[in-house]
Protein backbone atom coordinates (compact mmCIF):
# COMPACT_ATOMS: atom_id res chain seq x y z
CA UNK A 1 0.00 0.00 0.00
CA UNK A 2 1.48 3.42 0.23
CA UNK A 3 3.58 4.64 3.01
CA UNK A 4 5.77 7.56 3.11
CA UNK A 5 6.19 10.45 0.50
CA UNK A 6 6.55 13.71 0.58
CA UNK A 7 4.53 16.34 2.35
CA UNK A 8 2.60 17.83 -0.18
CA UNK A 9 1.51 14.48 -1.74
CA UNK A 10 0.62 12.93 1.87
CA UNK A 11 -1.33 16.49 2.69
CA UNK A 12 -3.56 15.65 -0.41
CA UNK A 13 -3.55 11.99 0.94
CA UNK A 14 -5.14 12.97 4.00
CA UNK A 15 -7.35 15.66 2.50
CA UNK A 16 -9.31 12.94 0.28
CA UNK A 17 -9.35 10.71 2.97
CA UNK A 18 -10.93 13.15 5.06
CA UNK A 19 -13.31 14.78 2.82
CA UNK A 20 -14.12 11.06 1.35
CA UNK A 21 -15.29 9.84 5.01
CA UNK A 22 -17.02 13.11 6.37
CA UNK A 23 -18.85 13.02 3.35
CA UNK A 24 -20.55 9.42 4.35
CA UNK A 25 -21.94 11.57 6.99
CA UNK A 26 -22.80 14.90 5.57
CA UNK A 27 -22.74 15.50 1.48
CA UNK A 28 -21.95 18.92 2.08
CA UNK A 29 -19.34 18.83 4.67
CA UNK A 30 -15.98 19.60 3.18
CA UNK A 31 -12.27 18.66 4.40
CA UNK A 32 -10.03 22.05 5.71
CA UNK A 33 -6.40 20.61 6.15
CA UNK A 34 -3.77 23.33 7.33
CA UNK A 35 -0.56 22.96 6.03
CA UNK A 36 0.70 26.53 6.05
CA UNK A 37 2.89 28.30 8.80
CA UNK A 38 4.63 26.57 11.57
CA UNK A 39 3.11 22.98 10.40
CA UNK A 40 4.79 22.83 6.94
CA UNK A 41 6.92 19.84 6.30
CA UNK A 42 5.69 19.30 10.79
CA UNK A 43 2.14 18.13 10.43
CA UNK A 44 -1.57 18.82 9.98
CA UNK A 45 -4.00 20.80 11.46
CA UNK A 46 -7.95 18.91 10.00
CA UNK A 47 -10.89 20.68 10.46
CA UNK A 48 -14.22 19.90 8.85
CA UNK A 49 -16.33 23.10 7.40
CA UNK A 50 -20.03 23.15 6.60
CA UNK A 51 -21.21 26.72 5.48
CA UNK A 52 -19.84 29.12 8.40
CA UNK A 53 -19.36 26.27 10.87
CA UNK A 54 -16.18 24.15 11.74
CA UNK A 55 -15.38 21.22 13.54
CA UNK A 56 -13.71 21.35 15.52
CA UNK A 57 -15.28 24.97 16.18
CA UNK A 58 -12.52 27.62 17.60
CA UNK A 59 -11.23 28.43 19.51
CA UNK A 60 -10.85 24.44 19.87
CA UNK A 61 -7.48 23.39 18.06
CA UNK A 62 -7.65 21.43 15.10
CA UNK A 63 -7.45 17.51 15.27
CA UNK A 64 -3.06 17.86 14.84
CA UNK A 65 -1.53 15.07 12.31
CA UNK A 66 2.41 14.54 12.25
CA UNK A 67 3.52 14.40 8.94
CA UNK A 68 5.10 11.31 9.69
CA UNK A 69 2.91 9.62 11.77
CA UNK A 70 0.52 10.39 8.68
CA UNK A 71 2.83 9.02 5.72
CA UNK A 72 4.13 6.45 7.61
CA UNK A 73 0.76 4.91 8.70
CA UNK A 74 -1.58 5.67 5.61
CA UNK A 75 -1.27 2.21 4.50
CA UNK A 76 -2.22 0.72 7.76
CA UNK A 77 -5.78 -0.29 7.80
CA UNK A 78 -6.21 -0.29 11.94
CA UNK A 79 -4.89 3.41 11.69
CA UNK A 80 -6.86 4.49 8.93
CA UNK A 81 -9.96 2.99 10.14
CA UNK A 82 -9.19 5.25 13.96
CA UNK A 83 -9.23 8.06 12.03
CA UNK A 84 -12.15 7.49 9.49
CA UNK A 85 -13.98 7.34 13.01
CA UNK A 86 -12.70 10.46 14.28
CA UNK A 87 -13.74 11.44 10.97
CA UNK A 88 -16.94 10.76 10.71
CA UNK A 89 -17.57 11.28 14.37
CA UNK A 90 -16.85 15.43 13.53
CA UNK A 91 -19.09 15.31 10.38
CA UNK A 92 -22.02 13.84 12.55
CA UNK A 93 -21.48 16.65 15.16
CA UNK A 94 -22.84 19.23 12.03
CA UNK A 95 -26.11 16.89 12.64
CA UNK A 96 -26.39 16.96 16.03
CA UNK A 97 -26.16 20.81 15.68
CA UNK A 98 -29.28 21.27 13.65
CA UNK A 99 -27.62 21.11 10.02
CA UNK A 100 -29.79 18.45 9.12
CA UNK A 101 -28.65 14.84 7.93
CA UNK A 102 -27.89 14.53 4.30
CA UNK A 103 -26.45 11.06 4.62
CA UNK A 104 -26.15 9.03 0.70
CA UNK A 105 -28.11 5.71 0.52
Amino acid sequence: MFSGGEYEEVARWLRNFVVAHAKRENLRVEAVVETEGPREGQSYGVRLRLGEGLRPAPPAPAVELGFPEVAQNRGSLAWCSGLADRVRALAGEFSAAGSGPLRSA
